[in-house]
């Protein structure tokens, strides 16, 4: 009777630990994306590869008009753009025409 008791206790709590894991608090949704031109320092620092530092530059940037010129100002390498890209949105400033938020054409390199 005890096995059978301890037996039932391990599969529900097999059953109810990954379902609490699925979400985090404090975590944003993974369908909201976060405004280059308005986050905080803290709201650009849930982004994977976005720390302190990168956060501040982000931020003296602004005013963004696309996404696209993260990369084109070298505030983050192409690479991480496009795992972020999906993440961040740059809504219209007042007073400017909206640009789409194509991916940046790559720069040729030079060559020697």
């Amino acid at each position: 009777m005890l096995k059978r008791f301890a037996w039932v206790l391990l599969v529900g709590f097999a059953v109810a630990l990954p379902a609490g894991a699925q979400t985090r608090p404090g975590t944003p949704a993974a369908a909201a994306q976060i405004d280059l031109n308005s986050a905080s320092r803290d709201d650009l620092m849930t982004l994977d590869g976005i720390g302190e530092v990168r956060a501040d530059a982000i931020i003296r940037a602004r005013p963004f008009r696309m996404k696209g010129e993260l990369v084109e100002r070298r505030l983050i390498p192409e690479s991480l753009y496009d795992k972020l890209s999906d993440k961040v949105t740059v809504r219209p400033i007042p007073g400017t025409a909206p640009v789409p938020t194509t991916r940046p054409a790559t720069v040729p390199q030079r060559k020697s």
